[in-house]
């Protein structure tokens, strides 16, 4: 049976147990960092925030159902059994670590500067046909949502997908040490955490630590049309996946129906299928070719792979169009990078519509962060946008860019009120309009306003 118990857990995590020695064996399932989301059987990590501390609302997750709680101090007139440990946070990563090496079934991870969590989506919704799969929940891919990840394994559970996201270096080490991936996609290496990497050469280095925590028999997926990675060697077998005849599976015939779908033929040596995502943007059919590589790897048929990518559903504010009555609205706001601001200003030009660009500061640049939002405005000249709308500090160089490089309709706001009761004179009906910036910038308080245009 794979479970944990408070024994366990004050074992691996050298912590002490406190409370009815008939209790040291309760099975505990699963894992929450909010009392309010508990559920009957988990165990409560009591996280110290910058806000909140966790330890507040042990006994609130007792009541609620949780089997224990995980804490840093003694919980006074504790309504059950707790572990006290030097720090919550490193303790929950060797729990995670110690649960995870006791499935044997496909682990697959995944990063990328831009497209991880979409990839994740699709590789998720491709073996969901044939496996039961654990996927990374929202964007729970860091050092404490990844852990929270793996405690929701189940012995039902056939394969899982999990995302890893970094800032800087070591990061990737502390998550691959946890998720020891059998399969590990990277989607780009692009201009992220610059502030902390300094270079795409030096994002490549943080990724790729991945590597040294997998098995000789890993396999690594990764993007061909990315130059950085086409000339990386991983240590192991690589599959390249992506739009060029380079790859060993590709995506080609590539077309859109406006905001409603993306076909798309996928070609490798062992031959040609048709598929269709039921989902705006182009730049999926660049990354669905990494979920047919991991589908055959798992021994998928091309029609269940199909119809995997069929069952595709976009996670909220990553490229969700929807026809608001007046106008189609893209929402994009969660994150922003140069690579991701470029492909979405690329699906957005595929419409037919006029073609209005709502864009805000891409954060944590480093240094070359102005040359980087001037190159964002130029490129959303040249790919024929219509009108560009610009707030935040550093978005006046898309706005610089743009005028540099185009004769289209241009405006800065360096003041998001005004630019939301400027927006009804702004928006016409029928546009096609894109929101997008750094998740930071708050940019989904634009969406009502122009959900009621």
């Amino acid at each position: 049976m794979k479970h944990l118990t408070p024994q366990i857990i004050a074992e691996i995590t050298e912590g002490t147990f406190v409370g009815a020695d008939n209790s040291r064996d309760i099975r505990i399932q699963g894992a929450e960092r909010d009392n309010r989301d508990i559920k009957p059987g988990n165990l409560f990590v009591c996280i110290r925030g910058a806000r909140v501390d966790g330890h507040m609302f042990a006994n609130s997750a007792f009541e609620a159902g949780a089997a224990c709680c995980l804490v840093e101090e003694m919980i006074p007139d504790a309504k059950g059994p707790y572990v006290i440990v030097d720090s919550t946070l490193e303790s929950i990563k060797k729990i995670a670590a110690y649960y995870r090496s006791l499935f044997t079934i496909p682990f697959i991870g995944l990063t990328g500067s831009v497209g991880k969590t979409t990839a994740k989506e699709l590789v998720a919704a491709t073996l969901g046909v044939k496996f039961r799969v654990l996927k990374t929940q929202e964007n729970l891919n860091n050092d404490l949502g990844v852990p929270l990840t793996l405690l929701a394994l189940e012995e039902s559970h056939e394969a899982a997908v999990i995302e890893m996201g970094i800032s800087d270096f070591g990061d990737m080490s502390i998550l691959a040490e946890m998720v020891r991936p059998d399969i590990f996609i990277m989607t780009k290496i692009g201009y992220a955490h610059l502030k902390e990497l300094g270079d795409l050469n030096g994002v490549l280095k943080a990724k790729t630590e991945a590597f040294a925590f997998m098995k000789p028999e890993g396999i690594a997926v990764l993007n061909g049309d990315d130059d950085l990675l086409w000339g990386y060697d991983p240590g192991m077998r690589r599959i390249m996946f992506g739009l060029g005849e380079r790859n060993d599976f590709r995506a080609v015939n590539v077309r859109t129906e406006g905001t409603e779908a993306v076909l798309f033929d996928i070609e490798s040596e062992k031959g040609r299928f048709s598929a269709k995502i039921p989902s705006y943007g182009s730049h999926l059919a660049a990354l669905a070719p990494a979920a047919a590589v991991v589908g055959d790897l798992l021994g998928m048929e091309d029609e269940d792979i199909v119809r995997g990518l069929l069952s595709y559903a976009p996670v909220g504010g990553r490229s969700n169009a929807a026809h608001t009555g007046s106008i189609t609205l893209i929402d994009d706001c969660y994150n922003a990078n140069p690579n991701s601001v470029k492909a979405a200003l690329s699906s957005l030009s595929t419409l037919p519509e006029r073609r209005v660009a709502i864009l805000g500061d891409m954060l944590n640049l480093g240094a070359g962060s102005d040359e980087l939002h001037r190159d964002i405005g130029a490129f959303a000249a040249q790919k024929g946008i219509d009108c560009l709308i610009c707030n935040g500090e550093e978005a006046k160089d898309i706005y610089e860019g743009y005028k540099s490089k185009g004769e289209g309709e241009a405006h800065y706001f360096p003041n998001k009120a005004a630019l939301i009761a400027k927006l009804p004179e702004l928006i016409k009906k029928g546009d096609a309009v894109l929101v997008k910036a750094s998740n930071g910038m708050k940019f989904n308080e634009f969406l009502p306003t122009l959900r009621e245009i």
